[in-house]
């Protein structure tokens, strides 16, 4: 699978794109905000890894403008304690992020979650299309993709899988943990908003063509897909 690394920071794109090459992936790196944007829009990429801080264009910029024409699977890369950068980037529809420094370990345990659900994609291409149906929400599992009174949401790889879990447990409440390991492939860290983004995200989406409520919030445990009006 081809990687696209965007950071400025050559010396930890040397080391990174080694690593993950010796992991079996194909990585190309750039170093700048705009030749990232560009590549990513010349380039059908398995995953990106942005950087927040780059030059000529911001990642979130690159996200931002990546967006409005690809679903690319995202990582950002940020700042130690950068609370802001993590809840921005995530609302720009970034799949996840890790923040600087990390360890290699842990960087390729999330590229992997991601590339293993690419993976299960290919592998349902030639199946038959199953689809969930619970209040006016049609989830079709085959084609990995979900409507809403029959209009197709744009949603992100990240935030499909979520919406896809909640509906398969419609009427009762998924925790933000079991959320985190199954679609994330990592476990909930305290203070952890990634979540609470992907499904503000799938409200938003949802209300462009129908106001009503799917998903309550538990407070303190999770969510729930609300099973009728």
């Amino acid at each position: 699978m081809k990687l696209l690394m965007i950071d400025d920071d050559t010396g930890l794109c040397e080391l990174l794109s080694e690593y993950l090459t010796a992991q079996g992936y194909i990585v190309e790196c750039v170093h700048d905000g705009e030749q990232g944007l560009k590549k990513a829009f010349e380039h059908d990429y398995a995953l990106i890894l942005l950087d927040v801080m780059l030059p000529k264009l911001d990642g979130f910029e690159v996200l931002k403008q990546l967006r409005q024409k690809k679903l690319t699977p995202v990582i950002m890369l940020t700042a130690k304690g950068e609370d802001f950068d993590r809840i921005f980037g995530l609302e720009l529809g970034a799949d996840d992020y890790i923040p600087k420094p990390f360890n290699h370990r842990e960087l390729l345990a999330r590229v992997k979650a991601i590339t293993r659900r690419i993976e299960h994609i290919a592998s349902l291409s030639n199946t038959s299309s199953n689809k969930l149906t619970v209040n006016n929400i049609i989830i079709n599992l085959a084609a990995r993709q979900a409507y809403v009174d029959n209009n197709e949401l744009s949603l992100t790889g990240t935030e499909y899988e979520v919406l896809a879990l909640l509906v398969k447990n419609a009427g009762e409440v998924v925790s933000k943990e079991q959320i985190s390991e199954e679609v994330l492939g990592r476990r909930l860290a305290s203070f952890d908003r990634s979540i609470d983004m992907h499904v503000s995200n799938i409200r938003k989406k949802i209300a462009e063509y129908n106001n009503s409520e799917r998903i309550k919030t538990m407070r303190g445990t999770g969510y729930v897909f609300i099973r009728g009006e």
